[in-house]
C-alpha cells in the first residue's frame, strides 16, 4: 500500500477522534453550567482556536451536541445552550458530568432511588420466574460471594454479577437497560462506590442473603422488599455529606 493510499484511509478516523474529544469537553462545560442554559457557545472560529482543529470537527461536535438535546441553532443568536428539560439524561457523558456538578449528590441520590424501585420489581419477577437452573446459578452466584467476604474489591465485582443475574433472570430487559446505562457511570464515580471495607462488606452481605432466601422461597413480596432495604440502606451507610469538589 502507498503512503498516500494509507494516509487517506487514516485521514476519516483521526476527524472522529477530534470530534470526540471536542464533544466531551463541551458536554461537560455545559452540564457543569460553564456555559449556562440560555447563553450562547463560542462562535465557530473561536471554538476551532480554543481546541485547535477545523470548522469542519466544529461542526461535527456541534451537531452531535444538538442530538443529545444540549443546544439549539438559532437564526441571529448562534448555538444556544438548552434547558436541562431538553437534554438526554441517559447519555453517557451527560449522566458523567451530571454526576461531577455542584449538586450531583442530588442526581446520585436520584440514581438510589431509580435503582430502590426497578430492581425491587425485578427482583419480585425473578421469585415468580425461578427455574431450578436459575436457583443454581443464583447458588453459584452467592457462593461465590460467601467466599469473597474478606476481599472487599473481588466481592464488589461479583456483587455487581450478583444484581446482573436477578435482572436477568426477572426477564425485564427495559429495565436491566436503564439501571446498566446509569449505573456504569455512577460507578466511576468514587463518591457513589464509597470506601471499600470488610465490615460494609459484612454488612452487604447479609442483605444479600435476605434478597437470595426471598428470591428462593419464591416470595415477590419479599424478594422486592429484600432488594429496596438493600440498596436504600447501601446508599445510606456510604452516602457522602458532599461531593469532593473537582
Amino acid at each position: 500500500m502507498t503512503l498516500a493510499a494509507n494516509a487517506a484511509l487514516q485521514r476519516p478516523l483521526r476527524r472522529p477522534r477530534l470530534a470526540a474529544a471536542v464533544v466531551e469537553d463541551l458536554v461537560n462545560a455545559i452540564v457543569t453550567e460553564i456555559h449556562p442554559s440560555g447563553s450562547a457557545l463560542p462562535p465557530e472560529n473561536v471554538l476551532c482556536d480554543i481546541y485547535g482543529v477545523s470548522r469542519t470537527v466544529v461542526r461535527e461536535a456541534t451537531t452531535a451536541l444538538t442530538e443529545k438535546g444540549l443546544v439549539v441553532s438559532q437564526q441571529g443568536r448562534g448555538t444556544i445552550i438548552q434547558d436541562p428539560s431538553s437534554w438526554n439524561l441517559l447519555d453517557p457523558m451527560i449522566l458523567s458530568a451530571l454526576f461531577r456538578r455542584e449538586d450531583g449528590l442530588s442526581y446520585l441520590d436520584n440514581l438510589s432511588e431509580i435503582r430502590s424501585s426497578l430492581e425491587g420489581e425485578m427482583a419480585a419477577k425473578a421469585a415468580r420466574k425461578l427455574t431450578p437452573e436459575a436457583a443454581e446459578e443464583l447458588t453459584r452466584q452467592m457462593e461465590k460471594l460467601e467466599g469473597l467476604i474478606t476481599t472487599p474489591a473481588g466481592y464488589v465485582h461479583e456483587d455487581v454479577a450478583f444484581h446482573d443475574i436477578i435482572m436477568r433472570l426477572s426477564g425485564d430487559r427495559l429495565s436491566k437497560a436503564i439501571i446498566d446505562s446509569i449505573q456504569s457511570k455512577a460507578v466511576k464515580t468514587h463518591s457513589y462506590s464509597g470506601k471499600l471495607n470488610v465490615e460494609h462488606i459484612r454488612a452487604t452481605h447479609e442483605a444479600h442473603v435476605k434478597v437470595y432466601n426471598a428470591i428462593m422461597a419464591r416470595d415477590p413480596e419479599a424478594a422486592a422488599r429484600a432488594m429496596r432495604d438493600h440498596i436504600e440502606g447501601s446508599w445510606k451507610k456510604r452516602r457522602p455529606a458532599k461531593l469532593p469538589k473537582t
